[in-house]
């Protein structure tokens, strides 16, 4: 089954049985918001992109990309010329290593400070190339005509109509147990959707998670 655009608004109406006019209105809301379920649950490399930019001398911010979703890994190529890759941590370890912004050297770790940028630590003491192996956000099914469609609505097309419908019930204030029937059919559809992925770990020496299942 694929899902176009349309075809996608059309089946929420149909298992809501809900025309009111504010519900059509709000529906591309609750497509990309099934849509971010998805990638937030599942890390597909076929939406994973390379950037390069430059670390900025006695700057602790890096710019992240318009499109980002999550690190894979991120590096700089160092004094020597030697590649060196950063551990990826939260905000809160990052200042609490490098309280002081003016204390600078190579980077040794990277977190999202907010939407727009990384944090480093320490602050870099120089101008580094660096290069980020990230997780992308595809274009929204919401965002082409009523006939399009997406990988998302073409592969994972059960697990977008049950998160949509999850998110629809939570408009709507539904039943907890049709509610619950949402959430188990999207949670199913999603570990199958897992296997195109891969499965992580929150430690890696290189990157924001190690292999532990190779891909199918």
């Amino acid at each position: 089954m694929t899902f176009t655009y349309t075809q996608l608004k059309t089946a929420v109406q149909d298992y809501t049985q809900n025309d009111e006019t504010s519900f059509v209105n709000n529906l591309p809301v609750f497509i990309r918001q099934a849509e971010e379920r998805i990638l937030k649950n599942v890390q597909l490399s076929l939406f994973q992109k390379n950037a390069t930019s430059t670390m900025t001398s006695s700057n602790k911010y890096l710019a992240c990309p318009s499109d980002f979703l999550a690190p894979f890994s991120l590096s700089f190529v160092d004094a020597s010329s030697d590649h060196q890759f950063l551990d990826f941590k939260d905000a809160d370890f990052i200042q609490t290593f490098n309280p002081d912004a003016a204390t600078t050297g190579n980077p040794r770790y990277y977190a999202v400070f907010d939407v727009s940028n990384f944090i480093l630590g320490p602050t870099p003491s120089a101008s580094f190339v660096a290069e980020l192996h990230y997780f992308y956000r595809p274009t929204s099914l919401t965002s082409g005509s009523d006939s399009g469609t997406t990988w998302l609505s073409e592969n994972a097309e059960i697990a977008i109509l049950y998160g949509s419908l999850m998110e629809a019930s939570i408009y709507m204030k539904g039943e907890q147990d049709m509610m619950a029937l949402y959430e188990k059919r999207f949670t199913e559809a999603v570990s199958g959707l897992k296997v195109l992925g891969e499965a992580k770990e929150v430690t890696d020496e290189y990157r924001t998670g190690k292999l532990i299942r190779p891909k199918q």
